[in-house]
């Protein structure tokens, strides 16, 4: 049984986890996009939300937090500096749910599942949709009372404004009718 057993561990000791999955976290900020297997991409998502959490507030303290996820590399560095100037201000509206993991298909290798993350607020195509359309209302799914039909209002009595007359239309360049 599972109990109590929320990681997932990849075949992998603890060092080469964390080694792979600070790797992966810092390439992801850097290109906002990275395609791996489905396994490690819902790994990735667990590991870098808590820190995309801490990078909307910008202090000491969180920039030192990122920074130990990031790994100790020279990316990790340009990658902490990336989340807190170029991420988080993007992010700074939602409240969870920075990534998106999208299935590719299999890898011809090995026919390993294949997916593709990338950062939410960063796919110009969906947020392109997004804004064209307009924010949408919620609707609600629960049914609530109908109102009861008003009564039909009693005609006001206004003064009558001259009501146009129509147009008289142009019939000499009506099309010919078969018949």
């Amino acid at each position: 049984m599972r109990h109590a057993n929320k990681i997932n561990k990849l075949s992998r000791t603890s060092s080469h986890r964390k080694a792979m999955l600070e790797n992966m976290a810092s390439s992801l900020v850097m290109s906002k996009r990275i395609f791996t297997t489905l396994a490690k991409a819902k790994a990735l998502r667990t590991y870098i939300e808590p820190v995309i959490t801490r990078s909307k507030d910008n202090s000491t303290h969180n920039r030192r937090i990122a920074f130990s996820y990031l790994g100790s590399n020279a990316l990790a560095k340009e990658a902490s500096k990336e989340l807190f100037d170029v991420v988080a201000p993007k992010v700074g509206d939602r409240p969870g749910g920075y990534l998106r993991i999208i299935k590719t298909g299999f890898r011809a290798g090995d026919n390993a599942e294949m997916a593709m993350v990338e950062f939410v607020d960063f796919n110009e195509v969906y947020t392109q949709a997004k804004g064209e359309a307009g924010v949408a209302k919620k609707k609600s799914r629960r049914a609530g009372k109908k109102a009861a039909p008003a009564a039909p209002a009693a005609p006001s009595i206004t003064e009558e404004t001259p009501m146009e007359e129509p147009k008289a239309e142009d019939t000499s360049a009506e099309e010919p009718t078969a018949e």
